[in-house]
């Protein structure tokens, strides 16, 4: 499997509609690298202990989705198990993996590295050989000049310049919500493409930007309307895909 499969934008249609077909490659949802993503974190856990073939419906019944839809996803990667068997762990994470991870190591910077984004750092560090969060930025100076979980951090100030000069194309924002648009502005100048934003503040960026946004809020505003709903009456899709292609959002 190729791993330059990319998202791109579809007019008049939104990320969590979109779904692209390239050439010669298959067509990759938003919410399809969502799931490959929850499997690939799962296929790891159970590699941990031991498994080494799982079944679709195993899968699905970990992942809360249906046997058909893990089926679904595979035949994206160009993956399938055997009848007797099932699937082999390894080799199902390796194509997850060719996909998710491309070919060669991507940048990440990183803006805000006050509590949150430490928190980011540390929980990234070593888990992805191919994905790697280059450059921190922060305007407090305690912390600009210093090396954190392996990040060196810069002032905003030279944003701009290290972004460009890095060649980074990702970056996740992790900096108050009245600053999230300046920072926002200043990552798309100097080519960020996909951003991954914490700031839980709408936004205003170029089509082909992509965002995928995190409001710990809204999950906690969510978790605690169902904690309040009567016992054995969950919600309607339970927080997953199982076929009516609800929104499921990578994890980091």
């Amino acid at each position: 499997m190729d791993g330059d499969i990319a998202l791109s934008k579809v007019p008049g249609k939104g990320w969590a509609d979109r779904a692209v077909a390239q050439a010669g490659k298959p067509v990759v949802s938003r919410k399809t690298v969502g799931r490959l993503s929850l499997y690939r974190r799962l296929l790891d856990n159970l590699r941990g202990t031991g498994t080494t073939h799982i079944y679709s419906h195993q899968l699905a019944h970990l992942a809360g989705v249906s046997a058909a839809q893990v089926r679904r996803d595979f035949m994206v990667i160009g993956y399938s198990g055997s009848p007797n068997r099932g699937y082999h762990v390894d080799t199902c994470l390796a194509s997850i993996e060719s996909l998710l991870d491309g070919a060669t190591r991507q940048d990440v910077a990183l803006v805000g590295v006050g509590r949150l984004g430490r928190s980011v750092l540390a929980h990234f560090a070593g888990r992805r050989p191919l994905l790697r969060i280059a450059a921190g930025f922060d305007t407090n100076p305690g912390v600009i000049g210093t090396t954190i979980e392996g990040c060196l951090v810069h002032s905003m100030d030279d944003l701009e310049r290290v972004v460009a000069e890095k060649g980074i194309r990702i970056a996740i924002l992790a900096v108050p919500p009245e600053t999230a648009q300046a920072a926002a502005d200043a990552l798309v100048r100097s080519g960020i493409r996909s951003l991954v934003d914490f700031t839980a503040v709408p936004l205003h960026v170029p089509d082909e930007v992509f965002v995928d946004h995190m409001d710990i809020t809204s999950a906690l505003e969510s978790a605690a309307f169902f904690a309040r709903q009567d016992q054995g009456t969950p919600p309607m899709d339970n927080g997953v895909d199982n076929g009516s292609e609800a929104d499921m959002f990578p994890m980091i």
